[in-house]
């Protein structure tokens, strides 16, 4: 059996954050993750990816007549990726004001939860920090939860700021 300064060792060694994912969307909630991630950056003195992720081209479905043309995805693309850097921009430049080394990720046309997930594995991330409503029951079941989505999948572990 391993002492307790022995374990205390161990935690030390084996918990140390130095990569952490911090998704946003811009929220107020996301933003509570967000400030979370950027204080715990600090104190361990860890690196940050901040990322967004945004939903593809919205599809009528049930033979609406629509027509969508190649220029209406492209500008809706643009659209979404100027956005995505507007609102990362400001943590970024947060982030680097508290001496926090910071990239942005933008995941264009995917689910947030797996935008998350396969950015976090892709970097090399080793700790997820990201807010949630913290809705149960029939609530979460309707609205559904990125954030429980990403607690059930991923092999790293997650921070959920509520």
């Amino acid at each position: 059996m391993l002492s307790y300064h022995s374990n205390a060792h161990l935690v030390n060694e084996v918990f140390m954050y130095t990569h952490i994912l911090i998704p946003t969307d811009g929220s107020e909630l996301a933003q509570n993750g967000v400030d979370h991630g950027l204080s715990l950056a600090k104190a361990l003195g860890s690196r940050v990816t901040i990322i967004t992720a945004t939903e593809p081209f919205p599809v009528p479905t049930g033979g609406a007549a629509w027509g969508v043309t190649s220029a209406d995805i492209a500008s809706y693309n643009d659209g979404r990726e100027k956005a995505a850097e507007e609102m990362m921009a400001p943590i970024k430049a947060t982030a680097e004001k508290m001496g926090i080394q910071a990239d942005t990720v933008h995941v264009p046309g995917a689910r947030a939860a797996t935008a998350i997930l396969e950015t976090a594995e892709q970097l090399g991330c080793n700790l997820i920090v990201m807010a949630s409503h913290g809705r149960r029951g029939v609530k979460r079941l309707l609205l559904g939860s990125q954030a429980a989505e990403v607690v059930s999948s991923s092999t790293v572990p997650v921070l959920v700021i509520r």
